[in-house]
């Protein structure tokens, strides 16, 4: 009897220690964690991508972006809205930690996500495109007592658009205005969020905390930390391409994709700073190895170099004026060593050098120029090259010649064999090689000779070993 009762309630228990399991432990689908943490740029777009992909691969039922970024390049942001918007999984952007915010780039990414979140302290807003310059726009018309310009007063009222493009904004930059408002519009009221403040914080770069955006509806959830969404998440339901998901997130532990080898490969080769040395160092890498064909190490790596800056730069926005001064000043600054320019040449190339790198990129946004230091330290590491290789030309100029006919003046040598013709004539070795002699005196086999002239062939020599050879 005791028997029977015992496999009865070893099942009971069985039921209530599953009932007590959290959700990831009773077989819940998990939760995917991305951290963003700087500026957006092609390697965070490719780590995002790629993470979203394996994600989908994991048939997670959540992805979070953990988010703190100050903006990024439009290529790069778009590339991860995209990612976004195709996702099969639903994507949070959480801006966080405590301190964080979501600028520029960032707030399309918060506004494209299925849940948008923030952590205390955190802010989100100006997203008018950097390269337009900030310093050029004013409103359209000054602050009132209040503090707040016409157009902010008729966003807070709905009562009509944000302000216009900046008064004498030229075509190219009202284009890139509207195209960005029209955009972030766009994603707003794909998911049901303001709209207003949206384009507000394009044309007029306004931002908000994240206690203030929830209450304009910019955000969806304010939460402590990554434990605290997925509670706030448990039991929502989202619809994702078409498909109603339902989220059983509470106390699902995330699993944190870290960036692999070849994100971090791809982030150190497309920062601006890498990509201006790669260059540098590959065109000096060649020019070595034409200089000293058959060298082979600085040929082998100066390509690569090369090549890895192309890819950075054809991934960056160049300024193309500035990458063709950098490339003529190098090859200025190369040619200096070839040619009777007294520094000229060299000195252009410096000077073609230090601008092409001030305007190489072609954009303000912060983390993507090219630091000065970095420019005039390179300049002048050019300069000091350029001048130990003119100091090397002129102390080679000065030795005597140690090769040709020009060295053959002056040499000592044995005498090979007598020739037939007579004791006058002979085969003498120099340097490895036979040449036929002639003297004025009788020679002898073995004995040493010095060399005194040329005629054709032919060495005059003079004996300089009276001593009978064996």
């Amino acid at each position: 009897m005791i028997r029977r009762m015992r496999f009865p309630a070893l099942l009971m228990l069985a039921f209530l220690l599953v009932l007590t399991l959290p959700p990831a432990a009773r077989g819940s689908a998990g939760v995917g964690l991305l951290t963003i943490d700087g500026v957006i740029g092609p390697a965070n777009a490719d780590y995002v991508v790629h993470g979203l992909a394996r994600s989908a691969a994991q048939s997670h039922q959540l992805v979070i972006i953990k988010m703190d970024t100050p903006g990024g390049l439009d290529t790069a942001m778009r590339e991860v809205i995209k990612a976004i918007l195709t996702s099969p999984v639903p994507v949070a952007t959480y801006v966080a930690p405590s301190g964080a915010r979501a600028a520029s780039a960032g707030t399309y990414i918060l506004y494209a996500s299925h849940v948008a979140a923030m952590a205390p302290g955190t802010n989100v807003g100006a997203a008018t495109p950097v390269e337009i310059g900030l310093g050029q726009q004013k409103p359209e018309q000054g602050p009132d007592q209040d503090g707040k310009s016409e157009g902010q007063k008729k966003a807070d009222k709905g009562t009509g658009s944000a302000a216009g493009p900046p008064a004498g904004a030229s075509s190219m930059e009202r284009k890139q205005i509207n195209d960005a408002a029209a955009y972030l519009r766009g994603l707003a009221q794909l998911r049901g969020r303001n709209a207003e403040w949206a384009e507000r914080a394009v044309r007029e770069s306004v931002s908000l905390t994240a206690e203030e955006a929830l209450k304009q509806k910019v955000i969806d959830y304010v939460a402590a930390d990554v434990p605290d969404l997925l509670a706030q998440l448990d039991g929502k339901t989202f619809t994702v391409l078409g498909q109603a998901r339902h989220l059983d997130t509470k106390g699902v532990l995330p699993v944190e994709f870290a960036p692999d080898w070849r994100t971090r490969v791809l982030a150190a080769i497309t920062h601006p700073s890498v990509a201006l040395l790669l260059m540098t160092i590959g065109v000096y890498g060649l020019v070595f190895e034409f200089m000293n064909p058959g060298f082979v190490a600085p040929g082998v790596i100066g390509a690569i170099c090369l090549l890895l800056a192309l890819y950075a730069l054809q991934l960056l926005p160049v300024n193309y004026a500035g990458l063709a001064l950098v490339m003529l000043g190098l090859l200025l600054m190369v040619a200096e060593a070839f040619l009777p320019s007294f520094g000229v040449v060299g000195l252009g190339g410096i000077v073609a050098f230090v601008a092409g790198a001030l305007m190489l990129i072609d954009t303000d946004l912060p983390g993507y120029g090219v630091p000065k230091t970095l420019i005039v330290t390179l300049g002048v590491a050019s300069a000091l090259l350029l001048a130990g290789t003119a100091r090397l030309a002129l102390v080679t100029r000065r030795r005597p010649v140690t090769s040709g006919a020009a060295a053959l003046i002056g040499a000592t040598a044995r005498v090979e064999r007598i020739a037939q013709t007579g004791d006058r004539e002979a085969w003498i070795r120099i340097e490895g090689e036979l040449w036929q002699a002639a003297s004025g005196l009788p020679l002898r086999q073995t004995q040493m000779v010095k060399v005194v002239g040329r005629r054709g062939l032919t060495l005059d020599v003079v004996p300089i070993d009276t001593r009978q050879g064996a």
